[in-house]
């Protein structure tokens, strides 16, 4: 590895730590039956045209054609045609922010319509220009909330996605931040309102909620908001942003952040990534907020410019500091939200939003004719679903997988007691007959 900047010092003190003498010992210990991988084992160059026919082939094992419910945090949305065409023009195809502060001011104007975007999305006054995805931007809310209130616990619901609750432990793991988790009991999907509303204290710096939650439902957050508010905690509103196109947004609701993951607005789940985390605030947070932020003013000649402003909080300070150490941003992800959002428009959102909330409605009704699956909860869903099953969930996804569905989430995975359990999602992208085809499987499942 001769592009590896280790040198053999700094190796040496690498196996000292992990008390090994070389690599051969450390492969050992790790139990690696197969051989280290050399250069001289890599096999001979192809042509163009081997190298495409293996590829395709390889590409066969793919499972894309399979029919997807699967939800949980990410989502299988429509994505216009015309959006690939749009963010891969040259002038956009960058996922960086000028270091000048009024440099390339195109740039600069599609971050500020992005802010401009999620503020009017979550009710928010001030956006940033994006974080690395949901699960950061859950993280560095719990920062802000600490810098505000110079209060280190952190009060957050287990109905908060499983994905971001494990990355807000691991990112403050060193961190002076104290993570109290408020369990859902398995026979319920809403929070534990009562829980949350006592665990708040004199010295909680924030409690963090999702919205709707991790089950799909919505629940009322009103008394626990207050309760934070009266002891000058924060409140942070973990979002989807589809949902809130039909839902009161999170700022009228008494909210002091809302952040949450971007990817349904016209990313493709592409294996995990690259996705787009957001945050808004209320103005009076917005010199504690992290990232970068977009402004807009007038130059000399009057002229509409747009420039990097408040830059003081992360580029022109001590490190130790800093809001944050981001220093570039997903621009081009953001660029794609943006792109998604201006395409559809606010009523074409709206009906995208609408679709999600029918159809899963009329999921329901189908499952309410078969009398072996439950539907859990009685309250108010956007487009998930939490089914009781007869048998163990990931077995079921097993039997679907064979019929090409892939039916949804076994919650088991990320709660015990809930080995039964399956989070299922419908998108917009979901036909009627195909909703259908859902039922048919689990009406036809093998529960013994």
């Amino acid at each position: 590895m001769p592009y590896i900047a280790n040198t053999d010092s700094d190796r040496a003190e690498m196996f000292a730590a992990i008390g090994c003498r070389d690599f051969a010992e450390m492969w050992q210990r790790a139990q690696v039956t197969e051989p280290v991988p050399t250069l001289e084992a890599l096999p001979q160059g192809m042509s163009e045209p081997e190298l495409l026919q293996l590829f395709q082939k390889l590409s066969q094992q793919n499972h894309s054609g399979l029919l997807s419910f699967l939800g949980g945090g990410y989502y299988d949305h429509l994505i216009p045609a015309a959006l690939d065409a749009i963010i891969s023009r040259s002038e956009f195809y960058t996922a960086y922010t000028p270091y000048q502060p009024e440099a390339s001011q195109g740039t600069l104007q599609t971050i500020y319509e992005y802010q401009s975007a999620i503020c009017r999305l979550t009710g928010m006054q001030v956006a940033n220009a994006s974080l690395y995805d949901g699960g950061s931007a859950v993280f560095e809310a719990a920062l802000l909330s600490k810098r505000v209130t110079r209060r280190s616990q952190i009060i957050i619901s287990a109905a908060v996605s499983p994905t971001f609750r494990a990355m807000l432990r691991t990112y403050s793991a060193c961190q002076d931040l104290a993570i109290r988790e408020i369990p859902v009991a398995p026979d319920r999907l809403c929070d534990d309102l009562e829980a949350l509303e006592q665990a708040i204290t004199s010295d909680t710096a924030a409690v963090i909620l999702q919205y709707p939650n991790f089950f799909g439902c919505i629940p009322d957050f009103a008394a626990v908001t207050a309760k934070a508010k009266s002891l000058r905690a924060l409140s942070i509103a973990v979002c989807y942003p589809t949902a809130l196109a039909l839902l009161q947004p999170p700022g009228e609701l008494n909210f002091d952040l809302a952040v949450g993951e971007a990817q349904p607005l016209g990313l493709s789940l592409a294996c995990g990534g690259p996705y787009l985390g957001f945050m808004a605030v209320k103005a009076e947070y917005m010199r504690k907020m992290p990232g970068r932020i977009a402004g807009r003013t007038t130059d000399l000649d009057g002229k509409t410019a747009y420039v990097l402003t408040l830059q003081a909080r992360e580029q022109h300070i001590r490190r130790e500091n800093a809001m944050s150490n981001i220093c570039s941003n997903q621009n081009l992800c953001a660029l794609t939200a943006l792109v998604y959002l201006t395409l559809l428009g606010k009523q074409g959102f709206q009906d995208i939003a609408q679709q999600c909330a029918s159809k899963t409605a009329f999921l329901r009704q189908c499952l309410a004719a078969i009398p072996e699956i439950k539907v859990l909860g009685e309250g108010n869903f956007f487009n998930e679903l939490t089914l009781e099953l007869p048998g163990p969930a990931g077995k079921f996804v097993q039997q679907a997988l064979q019929k090409g569905c892939a039916p949804g989430l076994p919650l088991g995975l990320y709660y015990p007691g809930r080995e039964k359990q399956l989070l299922v999602a419908v998108t917009e992208k979901r036909t009627r007959a195909e909703i259908t085809t859902l039922a048919n499987i689990l009406k036809e499942a093998a529960w013994n």
